[in-house]
């Protein structure tokens, strides 16, 4: 993608940061093993609003990194939220964070879930162009991982699963 240094920093402190809202979320919601309910899931969705506030208030924090932290939920069909921005609306680091954190949710176990294989996680990318994510920033994704130093990568990131076979 190109991106200089200092906006790979403020994107990686927007991922570090991106759901320090939940922290305001109560544990009951939070660690709700059912479904959540529509008063629930609004509690849940004001986390980026709420992570946005906090981290408004320290100085030195760019606003490259809020925008990541606010609009990570936002949809490129604009079904998102907090602020239902759509397209190339939403901030360039918040679309590439989605795409990173949809990967990891898909890759990584839940209690909820069990992690996907890769061959399910690219399909589900796929579907999720032009809906949830930005099909140009999922396409270039997808030509990472699937490189031979993406799989490297992706093995030495997670030495316990089996080589993945992308």
């Amino acid at each position: 993608m190109n991106l200089d240094p200092t906006t790979r920093k403020f994107l990686r402190w927007g991922a570090y940061l991106h759901d320090i809202g939940k922290l305001s979320i109560p544990d009951h919601i939070l660690r709700k093993p059912d479904k959540l309910d529509p008063e629930e899931w609004e509690i849940m969705k004001s986390h980026v609003v709420r992570g946005w506030e906090m981290l408004s208030r320290v100085p030195f924090l760019p606003q490259e990194t809020l925008e990541v932290v606010r609009h990570h939920h936002e949809n490129w069909d604009g079904s998102g939220y907090p602020d239902g921005l759509k397209g190339q609306d939403i901030p360039l680091l918040a679309r590439i964070f989605a795409v990173v954190d949809t990967f990891d949710a898909l890759y990584s176990p839940r209690p909820y879930k069990r992690a996907w294989q890769p061959a399910e996680i690219i399909e589900e990318l796929n579907r999720l162009k032009g809906k949830k994510l930005d099909p140009k920033l999922v396409d270039i994704f997808l030509e990472r991982i699937t490189s031979p130093s993406g799989k490297a990568a992706m093995a030495a990131a997670n030495p316990s699963k089996p080589n993945p076979r992308v």
